[in-house]
């Protein structure tokens, strides 16, 4: 294969493994925990890696190679190692590149189990974080300090679809000579690529857009290969690796990643603009509608908003409730970036630990509802919206 760079949808299905002598035309799963040596000298030059091959599936397998491959080349990265879940990515990055009296500088509004690693694991290692308004990307300097090493944000971020800018972090983080880390699950590389912006590490929760059927788990970071060789030794000796059936099905589900998330951003706009002429809403965010507070910094980064929506429903928490039991067809379910449309509401759910103070300081209203628009057609997902609506 030619090392011309091709377009995107070319190079997430051309990229595969080279055809073994039965010239099969998409890649074969490798289904097995390890690899045979030709002899003792191999053995050890494979150990010494003096021979760059596969020796064990903890370490790499050809399946994990191809999907891993295909995600560089669409971030625009140099290396990357695949994981068997999206917090597995995130925890390992984090454990490889920090040590004992390390700060971290993040975005308040971070995935939940993110949160938690940062509030209650992390500090046992005396590794602390301190969080800044995603709304008001004006402090964040405030919060550096001689041990910060690593600043980190997620955009769009989960639920509140906030837009941070990434051209912003990269120059803070070139200045004051940090890692910068970005979750982009939400994105996906076909939408928004950071290290184009001074990202030094791209983290994604493949189970989402990635499969993009809610079949399997992945995760995957990719970014600097000298930051990357960190993570992978720390990831070979610790063992969160892909599994190569996932990572089969995972390569495979990029081959139509673009056709899908552009079907979804069609369905999600069109969601959207019907949320914001409907009564019974207060306001909505979607990257893409101009009544986003960030929605120039959203058309400078990305190619197009995502199928993410957050809309508020009048009558707060209980009428979030409402909302959800009224339902017909459209999915309430842990889940997003799925074929099917998803609904949820985070302050009677997956945040009703916190104080309504401690919600609102990651931007969740009580009637906050986040809907991860499918791939259903479009007339079916707005009637269903509409009748939860109006009951």
């Amino acid at each position: 294969m030619s090392e011309e760079r091709k377009q995107f949808e070319t190079e997430a299905i051309r990229t595969q493994l080279e055809r073994s002598e039965f010239l099969e035309h998409t890649s074969p799963i490798y289904l097995t925990s390890s690899f045979v040596f030709e002899d003792a000298e191999d053995m050890r030059a494979s150990f010494t890696e003096e021979k760059e091959r596969n020796i064990y599936s903890r370490f790499s397998n050809p399946n994990t190679t191809e999907f891993v491959d295909k995600i560089c080349k669409m971030e625009g990265a140099e290396s990357g190692y695949a994981f068997a879940t999206g917090m597995a990515a995130v925890f390992s990055t984090f454990a490889a590149l920090l040590k004992s009296g390390d700060h971290i500088v993040s975005a308040r509004s971070v995935f939940g189990s993110t949160h938690a690693l940062f509030v209650n694991y992390l500090p046992k290692w005396d590794i602390t974080t301190s969080y800044f308004d995603v709304n008001k990307p004006e402090t964040i300097e405030s919060f550096i300090t001689p041990n910060t090493k690593i600043l980190y944000a997620e955009t769009p971020t989960n639920p509140a679809v906030d837009i941070i800018d990434l051209e912003l972090l990269g120059d803070i983080a070139q200045k004051h000579n940090l890692i910068l880390i970005i979750d982009n699950c939400f994105a996906t590389p076909y939408l928004q690529q950071p290290i184009k912006f001074g990202a030094h590490l791209v983290i994604h929760s493949a189970t989402k857009l990635i499969d993009g059927q809610g079949r399997v788990l992945g995760g995957v970071t990719v970014g600097n290969a000298d930051l990357i060789r960190e993570v992978y030794l720390f990831s070979r000796n610790t063992g969160p690796a892909l599994s190569p059936f996932n990572a089969w099905i995972l390569s495979k589900s990029l081959e139509t990643l673009a056709v899908r998330v552009d079907k979804h951003c069609e369905n999600a706009l069109k969601v959207a603009g019907f949320l914001e002429s409907h009564s019974n809403v207060s306001w909505v965010k979607y990257p893409f509608l101009k009544s986003h507070p960030q929605y120039e910094v959203a058309k400078k980064q990305m190619k197009l908003g995502g199928n993410i929506v957050a809309f508020e429903v009048k009558g707060g928490i209980e009428g979030g409730r409402n909302f959800l039991n009224a339902i017909k067809m459209c999915s309430l379910a842990a889940n997003l970036g799925d074929t099917r449309t998803i609904v949820t509401h985070p302050s009677s759910t997956t945040h009703s630990k916190l104080s309504e103070a401690d919600r609102l300081q990651v931007s969740i209203t009580d009637g906050l509802v986040r809907i991860s628009v499918g791939l259903e057609h479009i007339d079916d997902i707005i009637t269903d919206l509409k009748q939860a609506l109006e009951n």
